[in-house]
Order: structure tokens, then C-alpha cells, then sequence
């Protein structure tokens, strides 16, 4: 088969999914319950900044919801992984171990606390960190002294392990808590893309000791920014909310912040919009479920690609869609971005690996093959919940 006609397969496939219009977007929001109504509340009441009855109501649902002990919001997602990373215990110096394929958000904020991102393979089942390659790898490296891990290699102390739940797929938990256990590391899980996601039955976010979500306008329910820590830990819930309300002490007047604090809290009025969006969160992936099955059918017949789908131990919430091409296809991604985009179908290469950003190039990395695979081959397809 010659590449014009694959591309040609693989585009018809696509369309054969997408409705008929002139441009279709990546991801957006979409606002079909009571935002208008919480919004407007908001407004009257004037209850519109960090304090109000949504903000409470908002983290309530979020721990009802993924069965979190407790829910903290935040202005986004990497504001609520800093505050887990400081709260994990990472001191400026430390490693923190974490895939080399993942938005520069999660790197972003290990470097926020003066740490340095170590960048490890992902599995080609999940996207995320391979538990097998990362268990290897730390008996070739890892030295334990006191409780504590060190990277023999660079004298400096590991203190966390931070796996990613990749457009949403679950990556493979039992594993690499056990690796966390035996090395004593600290789980905390980037679960920026991944609310609705099960692992095993049970939603991710749940298993680290503390993990973040993202409500960015592009996820899966949006707050417009603003994100959200959670833990079962209520000593952590404590502080993370204390910590990212300036550290302010209570009082009805006097202003007295006992230690380094941040502006990160959530508006009521953007936590209004995420109550909203909560209640129809069923809906949105129901939705996105037979959108994703739609596409695996599409592409199904076409060769030289596959759609990805969840692992056999995951429900997925299928935040974002991605088809892989095939090693040998690999050189047509730039081609079918460049013909969907014409075409108006908003597509995106995922992102660029870690190591190949100038500021982390001098990062600590183990062998990257599956992820530097995967940055050739993956092409994300449009998936709101309304398509």
C-alpha cells in the first residue's frame, strides 16, 4: 500500500466518525445543566472570589464522588501537583521519578520545589510509567540508607514516585505501589486527566497518598481553570487547604500567615460552574465512551494504525482519543496533521518528551524506547462528550 492511500483510509475513518461541520475542535467544554443558574447565583449573591458555599459543596462532591477522603480545589491542576509534591515530603535536591511522556505541567511542578524531575520509560498498554522497566531500573540504581531512597548514581535522595494517567487510561497501580513500598518512595498520582477513570474498580487518584486532578477548560468537566488535590489523610486535607489559602490563621480580622503560603484556592464562582459540571459528568462519559468506540470500529478495518484503548484492568474515561500509526507509518503523522487540519478536524501530536525540552535535557533519564515510539506514532483525534 502506497502512503497517499493510507492517508487517505485513515482520513475518510476518521470523518466517518465526526459530524459534518467546518471546523471540529480537539476538546470543548460543554454546558447543557444548572452552570447558568449556579453562575447567576454566584453573581447575586456576590459570593464570587475564594469564599462562598460552592467551594465547600464542590470539594464535598469531588470526595463523594471518587471516594477521596477529602477533596481541596484549586486555581488548576499544577497548582493542586505542587502542593502534593510539598506535601510528599520533596525537599529541593530530591528526585522525583516520573514518565518521560507527559504534559510539561508534570515536571513543571516537581521543579517548583526545587526538585529535579528523573524521567523513566512508558508502557505501551497504559502510556504510563511501565512498572516492569521502572523495577529493573531502581535495582540497577536505588540505595537504601534510613528509611529513604538514593540514586547511587548522583548521591541525591528519590523521595517520589509520580506516574500519569495518560488521556485518561489508568496506568497499572498494584505494581508500582509495591515498587513504592519495597524502595520507600512516596506515591502521588498525576490524575490531571482522569476523572471518571477506574482502576480495578476503584477511581484513580485514590491509591498515592495525595494526587492531583486538572478542570482545565479542555477536561473532561471544566471550572474554567482550577483544579484539585485529594487525599484520605485529613492532616494532609488540613494542610493543603492551609497551604494554598496563604497560610492565613483564622480570625475575624487580624492577618497572620504562620509559614510559606499560595493564592491558590479555587473562586466559589469557578467552583460553581464545576458543581454544575460534576452532575452531568455520567453523562459526559457515557458519551465519550461510544465516541471512543466509534472511532475503534472506524479505524478497525484500516492497516498501518489502531485505536487506543483502555487496558483489560481500567475503566477509562476516554478524556482525549489517539490512534497510533504503526512503526513503520510513523513518518505520516506531520502528513495526516497537516491534511485533518485543512480539512477544519482539529488533530495534535502528543507531546514532546520531557528530555527534549532545553530545561530538563540535563534531567537524569533511563532508556526512553516505547516513549520516543510513542511521540512518533500518536495522533489525538477530536473527542468532546457532544461529538
Amino acid at each position: 500500500m502506497d502512503s497517499n492511500s493510507l492517508v487517505e483510509q485513515i482520513i475518510n475513518a476518521i470523518k466517518s466518525v465526526l459530524p459534518a461541520a467546518e471546523q471540529i475542535a480537539l476538546h470543548e467544554p460543554c454546558f447543557v445543566g444548572n452552570e447558568w443558574a449556579y453562575v447567576k447565583d454566584c453573581l447575586d449573591s456576590g459570593w464570587v472570589s475564594s469564599v462562598g458555599g460552592y467551594v465547600t459543596r464542590f470539594e464535598q462532591m469531588l470526595a463523594e464522588y471518587t471516594g477521596a477522603g477529602y477533596a481541596v480545589v484549586t486555581v488548576n491542576g499544577t497548582a493542586a501537583l505542587h502542593i502534593c509534591l510539598q506535601l510528599a515530603g520533596v525537599q529541593p535536591g530530591d528526585e522525583v521519578l516520573m514518565p518521560a511522556l507527559t504534559f510539561v505541567a508534570t515536571a513543571n511542578a516537581v521543579c517548583y520545589c526545587g526538585a529535579q524531575p528523573h524521567f523513566v520509560d512508558n508502557a505501551p498498554d497504559t502510556l504510563g510509567v511501565d512498572p516492569v522497566k521502572l523495577g529493573d531500573y531502581l535495582q540497577e540504581i536505588a540505595q537504601l540508607k534510613d528509611s529513604c531512597c538514593y540514586n547511587r548514581l548522583t548521591g541525591r535522595r528519590i523521595a517520589v514516585l509520580l506516574p500519569v494517567h495518560t488521556f485518561g487510561h489508568p496506568v497499572d497501580l498494584d505494581p508500582l505501589q509495591e515498587l513504592c513500598q519495597h524502595y520507600h518512595l512516596v506515591l502521588v498520582e498525576d490524575a490531571a486527566e482522569a476523572l471518571g477513570s477506574l482502576y480495578k474498580g476503584r477511581h484513580v487518584g485514590t491509591f498515592g497518598l495525595l494526587s492531583a486532578l486538572s478542570f482545565n477548560g479542555n477536561k473532561i468537566i471544566t471550572t474554567g481553570g482550577g483544579g484539585a488535590i485529594l487525599t484520605n489523610d485529613p492532616e494532609l486535607a488540613r494542610l493543603a487547604k492551609h497551604l494554598t489559602t496563604t497560610a492565613k490563621l483564622p480570625h475575624a480580622w487580624k492577618f497572620y500567615h504562620d509559614r510559606l503560603g499560595y493564592n491558590y484556592r479555587l473562586p466559589n464562582i469557578n467552583a460553581a460552574l464545576g458543581c454544575a459540571q460534576l452532575e452531568k459528568l455520567p453523562e459526559f462519559l457515557a458519551k465519550k465512551r461510544a465516541l471512543a468506540e466509534k472511532y475503534q470500529a472506524a479505524l478497525a478495518g484500516v492497516p498501518g494504525v489502531s485505536f487506543f484503548t483502555e487496558p483489560p484492568f481500567a475503566r477509562s474515561n476516554y478524556w482525549l482519543n489517539a490512534l497510533l500509526l504503526d512503526e513503520e507509518w510513523a513518518s505520516l503523522r506531520d502528513t495526516l496533521l497537516a491534511e485533518t487540519h485543512r480539512l477544519g478536524i482539529q488533530t495534535r501530536p502528543v507531546w514532546r518528551l520531557m528530555p527534549e525540552l532545553p530545561m530538563y535535557e540535563g534531567c537524569p533519564q533511563r532508556q526512553l524506547i516505547v516513549a520516543k515510539s510513542l511521540q512518533r506514532r500518536i495522533i489525538n483525534l477530536p473527542s468532546s462528550s457532544h461529538l
